[in-house]
């Protein structure tokens, strides 16, 4: 049987055990800069294998949210660098989320008031962005209408995925991890239903519809070697209008087979069943969820496979054992639980997250969670 506390070695990178922190949004970045807070709270959680950062925006145009961090300016990158210092500095490893929200936007975040970019020209439909009201006081308010980028513009894109990777590594970063998730601008490409391109990127022939993908993951490669880099992927997820589609399994396998080719450290697959009410039931979208997950890792070859959502320690186990998974990632259990590594490798009781200070605020819900103390 595998131990999870073991040490792992992940494109090369040595990890203390195969415990990964889930990317999570905080929005505890007033400028858009990564603060001494941040610092000190991915510091006092770096006894996980690999910390995965929250979304940090590649380009003001790949913003959606107030008070969270970039990558794309000088100032990030030093505000960054004081985490990963303080990460390094207890022997923690760190790769950085890289993230363009695409139609998950609003005017207000975007420069001049512009629309936000996407595949096409169609608006998430009940989705809301975090931005100025009409007050112009923050506060959620609904997506803007998106423009469909130009295949020029694409390029473009693609550039500023590189540069911000560059940028990562010159703060510190082990990493990146490119965000392909939870309905942002890659998966916006990848769906059929949100894309109606009829240019190179085109919704009806797959190898177009994965093309833009696989060019950031080449431009990322290319620009700080394919062993730091990662995705995260999100297969029949329905987040923010991620309409359901017939070709799912065919997409995310043949983006595996790609992903595999060229040798990148891993893909962090997140799992989403249970965030909505379906027609099928738990346990038909589990059983399907496993099947996709177990011919991922078949076409993955070397390249890891990291699992996130509805984690539990005996779950990360009977997966990690039956070979359908690298790494198990927590996302929740670790904002209250700093030691997360050492609750579940003695067995200690778990605290309870509050929910009220997930996002935005103070010190309070972020870094003063205590470390378990046995009597």
């Amino acid at each position: 049987m595998t131990d999870l506390f073991d040490s792992y070695t992940l494109g090369g990178l040595p990890l203390k055990n195969r415990l990964v922190i889930a990317p999570m949004t905080r929005s505890r970045a007033p400028q858009h800069i990564a603060t001494e807070q941040m610092a000190l709270h991915y510091a006092q959680r770096a006894t996980a294998g690999l910390i995965i950062t929250e979304g940090t925006s590649i380009s003001r145009e790949g913003q959606g949210y107030l008070f969270v961090p970039g990558i794309y300016s000088q100032e990030q990158v030093q505000g960054w660098k004081l985490a990963t210092d303080s990460v390094h500095s207890v022997g923690g490893k760190i790769f950085a989320q890289l993230w363009h929200v695409g139609r998950v936007s609003h005017t207000s975040l975007q420069l001049d008031g512009r629309a936000p970019v996407s595949a096409s020209n169609k608006a998430a439909q009940g989705v809301t962005a975090f931005g100025y009201t009409e007050s112009g006081e923050p506060g959620e308010v609904p997506a803007s209408t998106p423009r469909a980028l130009t295949t020029d513009e694409v390029a473009r894109v693609v550039e500023d995925f590189a540069q911000a990777a560059a940028n990562a590594v010159d703060a510190g970063f082990d990493g990146v991890e490119i965000h392909g998730a939870n309905g942002y601008l890659i998966e916006q490409f990848l769906n059929p239903l949100v894309n109606d391109r009829t240019d190179r990127y085109a919704a009806s022939n797959l190898a177009d519809r994965l093309r833009f993908v696989l060019e950031v993951v080449d431009a990322v490669c290319a620009r700080i070697g394919a062993q730091r880099v990662g995705i995260r992927i999100s297969p029949y997820g329905r987040l923010f209008d991620m309409p359901d589609f017939p070709e799912i399994d065919e997409t995310y396998l043949a983006l595996c087979e790609g992903l595999s080719e060229r040798g990148i450290a891993y893909v962090h697959v997140s799992d989403q069943n249970g965030f909505f009410l379906l027609d099928e039931s738990v346990a038909v979208q589990e059983q399907a969820f496993v099947r996709l997950l177990k011919h991922c890792k078949e076409k993955l070859g070397t390249t890891a496979l990291i699992l996130a959502g509805n984690m539990t320690l005996e779950r990360a186990q009977d997966l990690v054992d039956a070979g359908l998974i690298d790494l198990a990632a927590f996302g929740q259990p670790f904002i209250a639980n700093p030691d997360l590594v050492a609750r579940l490798k003695n067995g200690w009781p778990l605290t309870t997250p509050d929910r009220d200070t997930y996002y935005g605020g103070t010190a309070k819900g972020y870094v003063d969670y205590s470390p378990y103390v046995p009597v």
